[in-house]
């Protein structure tokens, strides 16, 4: 996990390689790096279940708590191909600037793929990351990651 840490002696400020901050007075904060949210991710019925590892789930389910990004995962999940930004605004009935918003949580997040071509951004799902949250919620195999 990649993580920048500056400590003084009442403040903390972790700094992540894709600029997020949080500063806390006398606290250290996790901060996860954007693949780290979806690498770390372990089934929530894994026996040692670790901090770091709870916070980047609790990340995981953070970017998909809006209806308008698990509806972009679900227009993803039926194309072969990956999907123009633009091609998003009328099957989500959303304005080219929500769409973006949403994109880019659910990219930072480590859900999707974007490729650029021209003056477009193609995107689709992050295979491996849908492997990996596919587990998080299955309470059927203990000990397994």
């Amino acid at each position: 996990m990649s993580v920048d840490t500056l400590t003084d002696t009442s403040i903390t400020v972790n700094i992540s390689p894709m600029g997020g901050r949080q500063i806390m007075g006398g606290r250290q904060l996790a901060m996860l790096d954007v693949t780290s949210a979806v690498a770390c991710c372990a089934p929530v019925a894994e026996s040692d279940l670790s901090e770091a590892e709870a916070e980047a789930t609790a990340l995981l389910f953070k970017a998909l708590a809006d209806p308008a990004r698990v509806r972009i995962l679900n227009v993803l999940a039926t194309q072969t191909d990956a999907v123009c930004g633009c091609d998003l605004e009328e099957p989500l009935d959303l304005a080219q600037p929500t769409v973006s918003f949403h994109l880019k949580k659910l990219h930072d997040a480590g859900l999707l793929d974007r490729e650029k071509r021209g003056v477009w951004v193609y995107y689709s799902l992050n295979r491996e990351a849908v492997r990996r949250l596919s587990g998080v919620l299955r309470f059927d195999r203990r000990g397994t990651r």
